[in-house]
């Protein structure tokens, strides 16, 4: 349900209260029976509005409401990157969320994709891939496949993403979808991303889509000299780092607060 859906139903709210009050000093009663089933069938009916408008517009129609997410959520919180503005463009989020949801697939917050997991908000998943800096010829790992929409934007920018999902049944849906979809130059895989993706290794940049207690040193390893990684840091208080690599070790600098679902696996083992 959009704003001005949410305007109208509160309107009539109004109004059938005032009717409901007026009903009642009249011991009306017959007809107030037929309010509140007026009131039942309404309230059906613009439940199932939000859940299905993005299932039935057309391709233009998400387009519109894709430019307008970039507008309003991304160009006016800074993300200028030009090769992000455009995979944002490009990347069709409503279809990473499950049907009952799209109808909310480009307002400003995550949405669930099921398994107690979620897709995350547009703005933090254009910042994440802003500080990357990654380009055409990038290599980048993604850790926490989940719906696939992070793994898609990337594709749009560099030439080859890894990613790796926990949960079987999230991977398998996103692999299908990407691979219909038509990104070639994206490979998933199920397993734990603590321990990252050692035969595919060194990458340009590395991105996390879950909160770790802590860096995960198999990543840290499998970053190239010079790399970049984007991870939520923390356990209910979490902030976003970006660990960047050098000849001395790694820079790691806070940006903004976040909340992440918390990784899982391995890295719940390490003390």
């Amino acid at each position: 349900m959009n704003t001005q859906d949410l305007r109208k139903y509160f309107k009539c709210l109004i109004r059938l209260k005032k009717a409901i009050t007026d009903l009642l000093l009249m011991h009306n009663f017959h007809i107030l029976w037929f309010l509140f089933l007026y009131l039942f069938l309404m309230l059906s009916l613009f439940t199932q509005s939000g859940n299905t408008e993005s299932n039935n517009m057309p391709d233009s129609a998400t387009t519109k409401m894709r430019m307008r997410m970039i507008e309003t959520q991304l160009i006016t919180r800074d993300i200028g990157d030009k090769d992000v503005i455009r995979a944002m463009r490009n990347v069709p989020r409503h279809l990473f969320i499950p049907q009952e949801h799209r109808g909310y697939a480009y307002e400003d917050g995550p949405q669930p994709i099921g398994h107690n997991q979620t897709i995350s908000q547009p703005y933090i998943v254009a910042i994440m891939t802003e500080l990357l800096k990654i380009d055409s010829a990038s290599k980048v790992l993604e850790i926490g496949t989940g719906s696939g929409y992070q793994a898609a934007v990337l594709g749009e920018i560099a030439d080859s993403i890894f990613t790796i999902e926990i949960i079987p049944e999230l991977a398998k849906t996103a692999r299908l979808l990407l691979d219909s979809l038509g990104y070639k130059n994206i490979r998933c895989k199920t397993g734990d991303g603590y321990l990252g993706w050692p035969e595919e290794a060194p990458f340009d940049a590395i991105i996390v889509t879950a909160a770790a207690p802590k860096i995960p040193q198999p990543l840290i390893e499998q970053l190239k000299l010079g790399g970049r990684m984007v991870i939520p840091v923390g356990d209910y208080s979490q902030e976003l780092y970006l660990i960047t690599k050098n000849k001395d070790g790694v820079v790691k600098e806070a940006t903004i607060r976040v909340r992440f679902v918390p990784m899982t696996g391995e890295v719940q083992k390490k003390p």
